[in-house]
């Protein structure tokens, strides 16, 4: 295919996207109660509203009124859309005009009643992305406007999924939670008790979608006007707005509809569903009357394997991430974070390489987290050779850029749209084995790594590797095993692919916007090596608005992303650009570090500039306090935090029964994501201002920072999860948690918090099948979440107690063998004795408390016995070693 023929397949792929995601932009703009005359609003009812069934005030409104005011509405937005009115529109006849059937405007606010091909494309995508068959969906199309909650459209917010998901228990669903009706934040994630988002007075609803309505119109006005000749780079960026304004929207709210699935997850899906179906009838020429017949009897054309869904994963995260050479602890901290950038930039790239070698918009990547991804595409002959082309290409520059340290599989899979159907009463879900299919095959692509064992190319990439090498520069001290061809300074020389890391962790805490090039742009932010034949540039916030417009006009600019965090709790994630959460928070030295600085907390640390990222050494002094001897306490050390969701796959596969769909499955992928990418570095700015994400994205996660922050920051994280999921004790994550001294060499470190996650998640005290998991492994304890948040208290206590009297550093170790022996007391009966132990050396370190007199001493001898014998020992057993450990190296100077 020519490269002009590939890019108006692109820009009519495109169209065929924004008409599908905006079908059901008349329910935002209704429920806003736009303002709109009303003989125009009636001239559009007949025209898109032709069933007659009365909607439930008494105006006599049709019951799908949205529909009249998709046209409505887009004549409010027009003038911040792409040119929709030019003369080459395919495939639609024209933008909007009553007297073209196949219009713009007609396929996408046709759906409840669709007529000609590309309105029962769209109308097909919409049934499939809900997993309705015909029956149901004549249904819904006739159906009143009330909710499964007793709520019209307008009052009815979104429940969660999360409150929905069994695993294990029969207990019956509750929706107690509900997402207010807000722009995506760090905040509105999180589900609120319906009380407080919910009510029934529908003039107070219509106001709250009347500011969210506004405040979309007008970011959309920030959208860059440059871009808007270039489909598929605009769409991208609308993509996220419509995401931001409509993920607390819910999607449908008639026929007794349960509200669970957002606008935006239900738009999405459709957009994508709606692109791959047509381009499956477009490479066929099959769009005529004939295939809208087809389409709209449904029989034979639903049972036809149209739509190819293919998965991307990234493996050999960790190896990546981790691999160390002789300089890497020198310059771990922007190694770590330019690495796991590097990661996440690989995944997105090699999903961009599928949609643009497909000719495929971004709306068809319809999954989107921490290295795995999914996209949605017809169904072709041509589809599958082109796939097997991009592997060998991914394959190839893993091989000559990592040496097969990792990789990005794909897997495909064919499915009708039959098989997004969900269960009838007594059968067996079609989607559920869908799914399970999915799983399947990408564990089939995930052990056939790089086909090292099927393509005989791979050897060539190899043979002339001891001729790279220059004998000047020699290996790469970052990663000692490549070439090295780039001098980082007088003794050092690194290769090429670890300048791109190093520049990429320098340039993160500088840069906000990423810029993807087919052509270089030779910024000095450029990396050096074209990842999958497209170059990457890292561009200042206020660079880049204007700046680059001939770059997207002329097709060279494929993506422009805005990485930035949040800059508030409540404030939409939205600066005008597509937005891709792949950054991590970075500490950084501030005046209240330069101050410390000068009291001597750093000492024998490199002296910071102001806003540079602090180092691991660094970040280790970050928990010592300031003493009224201005001498400093507490010990120097970091601690690794890294976890993961449990039993994903399950939650996925059946969490949700069979009432599951499409369009929710997509939107739990992005949710679960959501907490990780979006409110835990807001969590790390505003509380743990000295604790970084290496990784955190998809269900997993893995940080450091100081030692006693992080284990602080993992109780935070597990109460603020289990509020994200509505408090579903079936949804749950385990942790890991490693405290070192600094120094220790990064693949160390790595491979200690894995070992510390695989000891939680293998934490069975009662031998329970399958592992319960939920749990925590802090300074080699295993436990349970309740137990170390029990713990958290017992560890301020024992501070409140110290402060008190003097507990020496002597009396808290031998609590310790303390508790050695009332761990095996079952095998060694005279270890009972550890009572009477106790009650000696307490008397005994109360004595040398010489300002307490004797009535004090007793009294405070029953406290320590209640809190460390009673409380502590005896209720905690061995894991009250978790308690001492803190205290302990909280005291130390």
């Amino acid at each position: 295919m020519q490269e002009q023929e590939k890019r108006n397949l692109l820009d009519q792929s495109s169209r065929i996207a924004l008409s599908a995601f905006l079908h059901d932009l008349g329910k935002f703009a209704e429920r806003a109660r736009i303002p709109v005359n009303q003989e125009i609003l009636d001239a559009n009812k007949q025209l898109y509203c032709p069933h007659r069934k009365n909607h439930v005030d008494d105006k006599g409104w049709f019951s799908h009124v949205h529909a009249a005011y998709t046209g409505l509405a887009m004549d409010l937005i027009e003038d911040s859309m792409p040119e929709l009115k030019g003369a080459d529109f395919a495939p639609f006849g024209s933008w909007k005009s009553k007297e073209a059937d196949d219009s713009f405007i007609n396929a996408a606010a046709k759906h409840h009643k669709p007529e000609t091909f590309l309105q029962w494309i769209i109308a097909t995508a919409d049934r499939v992305a809900s997993g309705f068959d015909r029956e149901e969906f004549e249904t819904y199309n006739h159906g009143e406007d009330i909710t499964e909650t007793g709520k019209n459209h307008y009052t009815a917010r979104q429940l969660t999924l999360f409150e929905q998901i069994r695993l294990h228990s029969e207990d019956k669903q509750r929706y107690a939670y509900r997402y207010p009706l807000k722009p995506l934040s760090p905040n509105s994630i999180f589900p609120v008790k319906s009380e407080k988002c919910e009510g029934n007075d529908d003039k107070a609803a219509q106001k709250e979608y009347e500011k969210l309505w506004q405040g979309f119109v007008e970011a959309l006005k920030l959208l860059p006007k440059s871009h808007r000749n270039n489909w598929s780079l605009w769409l991208d960026h609308f993509e996220t707005l419509w995401g931001v304004y409509t993920q607390a929207i819910p999607s449908a709210t008639a026929f007794n509809i349960r509200p669970d699935v957002s606008l935006y997850d239900h738009s999405r899906v459709a957009a994508a569903l709606a692109t791959a179906l047509w381009r499956y009838h477009h490479e066929r020429g099959e769009t005529d009357e004939n295939a809208a017949k087809a389409l709209k009897a449904q029989e034979q054309s639903w049972q036809e394997k149209k739509i190819l869904l293919i998965q991307g994963d990234f493996f050999g995260i960790q190896d990546f991430i981790f691999a160390s050479g002789g300089e890497t602890n020198k310059r771990a901290a922007k190694l770590l974070r330019g690495r796991s950038f590097y990661v996440s930039l690989l995944s997105e790239c090699a999903a961009l390489k599928v949609l643009e070698a497909l000719a495929l918009p971004s709306t068809n990547q319809v999954i989107n987290a921490a290295g795995k991804f999914m996209i949605v595409a017809p169904n072709t002959p041509a589809t599958i050779e082109t796939l097997q082309q991009i592997q060998k290409e991914l394959n190839d520059w893993f091989l000559e850029q990592s040496w097969g340290q990792a990789g990005v599989g794909l897997a495909w899979t064919d499915a009708s749209c039959n098989d997004f159907r969900r269960a009838k009463p007594g059968m067996p879900s079609p989607y559920k084995a869908l799914i399970t299919k999915l799983f399947d095959q990408l564990e089939i692509a995930k052990n056939q790594r790089l086909n090292l064992c099927g393509d005989t190319t791979a050897p060539i990439v190899f043979k002339d590797f001891l001729d790279r090498f220059d004998k000047d520069k020699g290996v790469c001290k970052i990663d000692g095993k490549s070439p090295a061809s780039e001098q980082l300074d007088q003794e050092t020389s690194i290769s090429r692919l670890a300048w791109d890391q190093l520049k990429t962790g320098e340039w993160l805490t500088r840069r906000e916007r990423i810029l993807i090039t087919r052509q270089s742009l030779n910024m000095s932010s450029t990396l050096k090596i074209p990842v999958f034949g497209y170059h990457i540039s890292f561009a200042e916030n206020q660079d880049i608005q204007g700046k680059f417009g001939e770059q997207a006009k002329n097709g060279n600019l494929l993506r422009a992303w805005d990485f930035s965090l949040p800059k508030s709790a409540d404030g939409a994630l939205w600066n005008g650009y597509a937005r891709r959460t792949i950054n991590a928070y970075v500490p950084k030295f501030d005046e209240k570090a330069q101050a410390e600085a000068l009291l001597g907390k750093y000492a024998g640390e490199d002296k910071l500039e102001l806003d540079d990222a602090k180092t691991l050494n660094h970040i280790a002094c970050e928990d010592q306090t300031l003493q009224e001897n201005h001498r400093w306490q507490g010990i120097t050390a970091l601690s690794t935090l890294k976890g993961d969701v449990d039993n994903l796959g399950m939650i996925f596969q059946s969490g949700l029964g069979d009432d599951t769909s499409f369009s929710k499955t997509a939107a739990l992928s992005r949710q679960i994501n959501a907490f990780f990418t979006i409110y835990l570095p807001w969590l790390c700015q505003t509380e743990y201002d000295n604790c970084y994400t290496v990784f955190a994205g998809g269900d997993d996660f893995f940080l450091i920072g100081p030692w006693l922050s992080q284990i602080n920051l993992a109780g935070k994280m597990r109460q603020a999860f289990q509020e994200y999921v509505a408090h579903n004790p079936e949804v749950h994550f385990s942790a890991g948690i490693s405290t070192t001294k600094p120094g220790l060499p990064i693949n160390q470190l790595g491979e200690m918090a894995e070992d510390a996650l695989e000891r939680a998640k293998a934490h069975n005290p009662g031998q329970v099948a399958p592992s319960p998991k939920n749990a925590v492994n802090c300074f080699n304890q295993d436990m349970f979440w309740e137990e170390f948040s029990a713990l958290s208290t017992r560890r301020e206590r024992l501070q409140e107690l110290s402060k008190d009297m003097d507990l020496s550093t002597g009396y808290v170790y031998g609590l310790l063998n303390l508790i050695d022996m009332a761990e095996k007391v079952d095998e060694k009966p005279e270890n009972a004795i550890w009572h009477s132990y106790f009650a000696y050396r307490t008397v005994r370190m109360l004595e040398r408390n010489k300002h307490l007199d004797k009535e004090q001493r007793k009294r405070r001898q029953e406290e320590l016995a209640e809190e460390i014998a009673n409380a502590g020992i005896t209720r905690h057993g061995s894991n009250y070693r978790v308690a001492l450990f803190c205290h302990l190296y909280q005291q130390r100077d």
